[in-house]
């Protein structure tokens, strides 16, 4: 099997310029952990993780109730807490080196890019969903 063949699409992305509150929401609509940054060309400029969002939330509001953290993510731009180094990996490549990848580097998703440009997302979920017989993800 290939990458593309358990990748989760369409793939669903975020602006380097959005609210970190967007990004929230977007995660917690789509149920997902992690959102491709993309910059105003559309080319892949970073990536936001759930993790990366309550750790700059925690850090800032520590001590501070709810609706102080959900003021503070209206108020954050994703480039200010997105990761700028993105780990990509092409659709064609072996299901078994993407998860050596991902292994090794101790991450939890791979962004698949065809041409330099994001196509889909290979995500721990996507393996799990793939031994429990489930199958890729589709939107």
């Amino acid at each position: 099997m290939k990458v593309r063949d358990l990748m989760s699409k369409p793939l669903v992305t975020i602006g380097r310029n959005d609210r970190v509150s967007v990004a929230d929401e977007r995660m917690s609509t789509n149920r997902i952990r992690h959102l491709p940054v993309l910059d105003d060309e559309g080319e892949l400029a970073g990536i936001v993780s759930r993790r990366d969002v309550t750790r700059e939330a925690l850090r800032r509001t520590l001590g501070y109730g709810e609706a102080a953290q959900d003021k503070l993510l209206g108020t954050l731009l994703v480039k200010e807490v997105m990761t700028n180094a993105v780990e990509t990996i092409e659709a064609d490549v072996a299901l078994a080196e993407a998860a050596a990848r991902m292994l090794d580097r101790r991450i939890g998703s791979l962004v698949v890019v065809e041409q330099g440009r994001p196509i889909g997302i290979l995500t721990e979920g996507d393996f799990v969903r793939h031994a429990a017989g489930r199958g890729a993800r589709r939107s």
